[in-house]
C-alpha cells in the first residue's frame, strides 16, 4: 500500500533541528538581559531570590488578605525602626561601641546619584520604547500593544490590581527557572504542538478552504 511520506516525516520528531520556544537563538540568560534581573529570575543566587519571592508574598498577604491599610502598615514600620534604631544606639553607647550610622550610608550622595541615574536611564528607555510605538513605526507591534493593553482593562475589572500583580510576579519568578530546568521537554512538546497544529490547518484548508468557489481572477489590460 502506498504510504504518505509527507505526512509520515510531520509525525518524525525533529530531535536534529530542535526548534527553541519563540524561536529563540540565544541562552535564557542572555534573553532576560543577563545582569542582577536575570540572575535573580533565574535564581542564580537561590536565597536573594527567595527572599524577594517572600517580601512580595508577605507584601501580597498584609494588604490582600489581612487587608492592611498602606498608611498603617508605614506607620508600623516608622515606629519599629525607630524603636529599633534607639535600642541598637543605646545599645553601644552602653557597650563602648560607635553608633550606627544609618543617614550617612543611606543617604550618601553617591548612593543617591546613582540610583537618579539608574531611575533616569529606565525611564528614558522606557519613554522611548512608547514613543517608537506610538508613532506607528511597527503597525503589527502597536496593534498588538493597544490589544494586550485592552486585554489588561479587562481582566483588571474582574481582579485586583495587586493580586494581577502577584499573579505576574510569581509567573516571573517561577516559569523562566522552571523552564530553563526542563528546556529539552518543553521545547519537544512546543515544536509537536506547533506541527499538529500545522497539519490541522493544512487538512483544513484542503477539505474546506480550497472547496469554497472563487471568481474568476481579472486580468490586467496591458498598455
Amino acid at each position: 500500500m502506498p504510504t504518505d511520506s509527507s505526512s509520515d516525516s510531520d509525525d518524525k520528531p525533529q530531535s536534529s533541528s530542535r526548534v527553541k520556544l519563540f524561536g529563540r537563538k540565544r541562552p535564557l540568560h542572555t534573553v532576560l538581559g543577563g545582569g542582577k534581573v536575570a540572575n535573580v529570575i533565574l535564581w542564580r543566587n537561590k536565597h536573594f531570590s527567595a527572599a524577594i519571592l517572600a517580601a512580595s508574598t508577605a507584601i501580597w498577604f498584609l494588604f490582600e488578605i489581612v487587608e492592611y491599610h498602606f498608611l498603617t502598615l508605614l506607620c508600623h514600620l516608622s515606629i519599629t525602626t525607630m524603636l529599633a534604631v534607639f535600642i541598637w544606639t543605646n545599645g553601644a553607647t552602653l557597650l563602648n561601641r560607635s553608633p550606627p550610622k544609618i543617614p550617612e550610608t543611606i543617604l550618601s550622595e553617591a548612593v543617591i546619584r546613582d540610583v537618579a541615574l539608574t531611575f533616569h536611564s529606565k525611564l528614558s528607555a522606557f519613554m522611548s520604547i512608547l514613543y517608537d510605538v506610538a508613532c506607528g513605526k511597527d503597525l503589527k507591534l502597536l496593534l498588538m500593544t493597544i490589544a494586550s493593553l485592552w486585554m489588561l482593562s479587562v481582566i483588571g475589572s474582574y481582579v485586583s490590581f495587586l493580586n494581577l500583580l502577584y499573579f505576574g510576579f510569581v509567573c516571573i519568578q517561577t516559569l523562566p527557572v522552571l523552564y530553563e530546568r526542563y528546556e529539552e521537554e518543553v521545547d519537544e512538546l512546543a515544536g509537536r504542538g506547533t506541527r499538529d497544529m500545522m497539519k490541522l490547518y493544512r487538512k483544513f484548508d484542503s477539505k474546506v478552504l480550497d472547496k469554497i468557489p472563487r471568481g474568476p481572477v481579472k486580468q490586467k489590460k496591458s498598455k
